[in-house]
């Protein structure tokens, strides 16, 4: 007899060839509360490069260009048997208008925030009026500065990094960001810096569910996220694309706390990418990966997209849980209610499955109406069926519809069990091999009978092998 071991309710099975023992999900480990290291500067000093370099991968977008990362980007690291929380900043500029304007604000609230703050400063080109500005702002500060001298290459430039004594913040830290010069030294001066525990206010809370908001560029997505946190947690502009790195925030909605993230918008293929775009899109395809929940955004003023369609197809393919959530619905008419509802039934038919709600984040209309449906999702994604009750529904169901056959042959569907969750996820043993079409039968009777709303269902068949008798 050979015998598979499958994730399930604990129950042994025995037929035929196979004996399946369903083990229960392990629960997620606990989120522990971290205290927070703010790394600023201005423009293209090279924070981000510092990010990675400190975290050991690379996760913060870097390009050789100023202004690529424009939202506060929480990252875990650590150091010497010591975890913290390094917070990426936009470059700090003290006269910025519009956008950047934006982007100095959220450097504005790191500083804040945090428990501990990098001041980086390009020591090739020394001190110049904008980092005397942020100086002059951080000695005001009580929370406590170091100042990082990025650039220095070589011994040679270590003598132009200590002209950066003038900006009244102590010792400048030599280090080269890019190449890992003096970094080591760099990060036991942060952890004799940080305190064992973060304020009260930190950003890690305990098990929250994790929600990516993803969509095309300019679709609302951080507007989305501001309005539902009641605070300007990410960077919102009219210019498409406003925001490249994911950007984690802790909100409170319904009586339980959320981890949402605010993804880069993907205009094209991952291998059609760019630069800080082409790092942007596997961001954005890691935090699908990483979330448990995903709110597609759609502009419901505009067409249903091939952008669209390419990003519901990452969601389904990655097994999370969905809801999506038609943005912009201020700005619909009549007439375009009309035509949408064609699209949703050829464009969404593979996902008829997807609460759908319909919003506007700039004008707050129906938000509220977001939390029951992701609810009813992560509930669905949950869901485990126990083993006997399957098995009843599954005799009846292919009792009054059995599959077609096969070969001349009618194929037996033996018995069924749950794999899994997180899908949902069915295993059907079998004596032979079961049409796409009748898998797909199956799979909406389930839904029909057990609910499944916002989880996609997966439905696999495991045919019996004949055994040969020595």
């Amino acid at each position: 007899m050979t015998e598979d071991v499958l994730p399930g309710d604990g129950t042994w099975i025995d037929e035929g060839d196979w004996s399946v023992l369903d083990i229960a999900d392990e629960p997620d480990d606990e989120q522990l509360r971290l205290p927070v290291l703010a790394v600023v500067g201005r423009p293209n000093v090279g924070k981000s490069t510092l990010v990675n370099r400190i975290i050991g991968r690379r996760e913060a977008v870097v390009e050789d260009v100023p202004g690529v990362t424009r939202d506060r980007v929480t990252y875990e690291a650590d150091w010497a048997g010591r975890r913290f929380l390094v917070q990426d900043t936009g470059g700090w500029e003290p006269d910025a208008k519009g956008l950047q304007q934006a982007v100095a604000r959220q450097a504005d609230v790191a500083m804040r925030t945090a428990d501990a703050i990098l001041l980086v400063v390009d020591a090739v080109v020394g001190a110049t009026a904008t980092d005397e500005a942020v100086a002059k702002v951080l000695r005001r500060s009580k929370t406590p500065v170091i100042l990082v001298a990025n650039k220095v290459d070589d011994a040679r430039v270590e003598a132009e990094a200590a002209a950066l004594w003038s900006l009244g913040l102590g010792e400048p830290q030599p280090i080269s960001a890019s190449h890992g010069r003096g970094t080591g030294d760099l990060l036991d001066l942060v952890l004799a810096t940080l305190p064992s525990t973060p304020r009260d206010d930190g950003v890690i809370g305990v098990g929250p569910r994790r929600v990516a908001l993803v969509g095309k560029p300019n679709v609302g997505k951080s507007s989305l996220l501001n309005k539902l946190s009641g605070d300007e947690r990410s960077v919102v502009h009219d210019v498409a694309g406003t925001t490249v790195d994911p950007v984690d925030s802790l909100v409170e909605l319904g009586g339980r706390v959320w981890r949402f993230v605010d993804t880069a918008g993907l205009r094209k293929r991952v291998g059609q990418a760019k630069g800080a775009e082409f790092y942007a899109s596997l961001r954005t395809r890691g935090a699908i990966e990483a979330a448990e929940l995903v709110v597609l955004l759609l502009d419901a003023a505009e067409p249903i997209t091939e952008q669209d369609q390419r990003v519901l197809g990452m969601v389904v393919d990655a097994g999370r849980a969905l809801v999506i959530a038609f943005n912009k619905w201020d700005l619909v008419d009549e007439d375009r209610r009309y035509t949408l509802r064609s699209e949703i039934e050829r464009d969404l038919a593979h996902v008829t499955w997807a609460p759908r709600v319909n919003i506007s984040a700039k004008t707050g209309r129906a938000v509220q109406k977001l939390v029951p449906a992701m609810e009813t999702a992560l509930d669905s994604w949950d869901k485990r069926i126990s083993t006997g009750q399957l098995n009843s529904w599954l005799k009846e169901v292919v009792a009054a519809t059995p599959p077609p056959m096969r070969g001349g042959r009618l194929p037996r569907v033996l018995f069924a069990t749950q794999a899994a969750t997180r899908p949902p996820t069915f295993v059907l043993f079998t004596t032979g091999f079961l049409e796409a079409g009748y898998r797909r039968f199956l799979e909406r009777r389930l839904r029909e009978e057990f609910g499944f709303d916002g989880s996609p269902v997966r439905v696999s068949v495991r045919v019996r092998e004949k055994r040969t008798r020595k």
